[in-house]
């Protein structure tokens, strides 16, 4: 047989394509890439909310089990804590009806100062009730997810607070669940006002093992602040109602090598361990409100002024309500 006819080519076998660094390179390439312009354009989106809508029905199963335990656990214990609770709820019932003929009293007062003084009348704020399903899956962000969705009317940006105080913002929402930012989250900025003294601020979110903390920042150490202080929303971000329980001052250090004093507050809403909550609409509705899911909160300026306001609320102005 001639040589010329013979096929020099190797066989498959030894057929090599590009070497494995090239294909390490090229791929982490490809998913730095992706990451990012997820980050900036969340290009992802529309494949999150396919992908949680058809997993509703798989977590809404695996998840029967779970609450089934957790209704008889808490049918038990609400049963032994019945008659004990009872006589605590007979007697703030009864020193509540003393102070009802003065809160109408005062109602009807400030109604008509209102109308001398031809103030804003306060803000009505629609609210929905919500159950906490499970905690998010990022071990580095302090979110839950709810049971309600766009479906129910929930809107990306809108206040949560439980019976105690603000609990957080929804800040993505899908068909079926939302996920809901707590204020402990070292991304969630919301302003406040001192109750006592009347003055606004903005506090952080201020993440730790031991519950988490908010961090009431840029005050100066000549400040009127006292520890035991009470802080509420203050209505000047359009997001969320004025008068909002937010939280107590638990700590205030004046350091003189610094002009501002270092300023904790501890959440009045529990932030581990809550079941349901009340979803409120913004204050301020901006036009061509987007429906998907959004980041939370900008941080705002040292003034106390959000300097960008959250995506539910960046176009529309911020306007306060007078208390």
């Amino acid at each position: 047989m001639p040589l010329e006819s013979l096929d020099r080519m190797p066989p498959p076998f030894f057929k090599q394509g590009p070497s494995a660094l090239s294909r390490l390179v090229f791929y982490s390439a490809l998913a730095l890439f992706l990451m990012v312009a997820d980050a900036r354009f969340r290009v992802a989106q529309p494949l999150r909310a396919g992908i949680a809508t058809v997993l509703y029905p798989a977590q809404w199963l695996a998840l029967q089990p779970v609450q089934m335990m957790q209704n008889f656990t808490s049918y038990l214990t609400d049963l032994k804590t019945a008659r004990k609770t009872e006589v605590a709820a007979r007697s703030q019932l009864a020193e509540q009806s003393l102070r009802a003929g003065q809160v109408e009293h005062l109602a009807l007062e400030n109604d008509r100062l209102r109308k001398l003084l031809a103030l804003q009348e306060r803000v009505q704020t629609p609210a929905i009730a919500a159950q906490v399903l499970y905690d998010a899956t990022d071990p580095y962000s302090r979110r839950v997810v709810i049971d309600r969705g766009r479906l129910q009317g929930i809107e990306p940006g809108s206040p949560v607070m439980d019976e105690y105080g603000v609990l957080g913002q929804i800040t993505r929402v899908y068909p079926f669940v939302s996920e809901i930012t707590l204020l402990i989250d070292r991304d969630q900025v919301i302003p406040v006002m001192n109750a006592r003294t009347g003055t606004r601020s903005v506090v952080y979110g201020s993440p730790s093992p031991h519950g988490g903390l908010l961090e009431l920042r840029y005050m100066s150490v000549t400040e009127d602040v006292k520890e035991d202080d009470l802080l509420t929303t203050s209505g000047v971000d359009g997001v969320y109602p004025p008068g909002l329980p937010v939280a107590r001052v638990v700590s205030v250090d004046r350091r003189s090598d610094s002009s501002f004093a270092r300023i904790q507050g501890k959440p009045l809403a529990q932030m581990q361990g809550v079941m349901h909550v009340m979803v409120l609409s913004p204050v301020a509705r901006p036009q061509g409100q987007e429906t998907s899911a959004t980041a939370p909160a900008a941080r705002p300026s040292p003034s106390g002024s959000p300097a960008a306001a959250p995506p539910t609320a960046r176009r529309a102005p911020a306007r306060g309500v007078s208390p």
